[in-house]
């Protein structure tokens, strides 16, 4: 009997063990779960957290290009201001000019106060142009010159065996420009090339 005791005392001792040990392996796989679980979410966030960081970067640099673009812009937009700001003012003295040159080709040489008048005309002109040249105001005239549709502008084309073709032979109004841009293109006439005599006509003139 009492060999039975010992044995049904060993059976639930082993039984208490068998017990313990299933639960303690339940409690550690349960922390490793946990901490697997843990280590995932870990490198979840970090993936998340670089592909945000690239996000930013990229908006960052998007950003500077656009400021830098903007500035280059308006860089542009000073500068040209700066170089036409006197436009509307070098227009306006055109006339001006325009008014004095023929106020000097109409006037009589011949005469003592007509050429006192003259004078005083021909220095009130040269400083103006002057002062216009300084606002970076420059007159075109073309005589002689290659006829150009980007600076002159044709009122009429004439038959000339003296003058190269499409070259400029008179200037009725002298053009400007503002810093290499046209104010106002010259009023010009270009020549062309004469006819030819028909062929026929020369044939006959031979006979005769």
């Amino acid at each position: 009997m009492g060999s039975e005791d010992t044995t049904d005392q060993a059976d639930v001792q082993q039984d208490a063990v068998d017990t313990e040990e299933s639960l303690v392996g339940e409690v550690v796989n349960e922390e490793v779960s946990a901490e697997a679980e843990g280590v995932v979410d870990l490198a979840a966030e970090l993936e998340k957290a670089n592909a945000t960081a690239s996000d930013n970067w990229d908006k960052l640099l998007q950003a500077k290009a656009e400021v830098e673009n903007i500035r280059r812009r308006t860089q542009k937009d000073i500068e040209k201001a700066h170089r036409f700001s006197v436009e509307k003012f070098a227009k306006d003295m055109l006339p001006v000019v325009d008014s004095l040159e023929m106020g000097l080709a109409a006037a009589d040489d011949s005469a003592d106060e007509v050429t006192a008048l003259k004078e005083g005309m021909e220095l009130t002109l040269k400083q103006l142009i002057s002062s216009l040249e300084k606002s970076g105001v420059l007159q075109v005239n073309p005589v002689g010159e290659a006829f150009s549709p980007e600076l002159h502008q044709a009122i009429s084309m004439v038959p000339s065996p003296d003058h190269e073709p499409n070259s400029v032979i008179q200037v009725f109004q002298k053009g400007y420009t503002l810093n290499s841009r046209l104010l106002r293109p010259a009023m010009v006439i270009v020549a062309q090339a004469p006819p030819e005599a028909p062929t026929d006509t020369m044939k006959i003139d031979e006979q005769a």
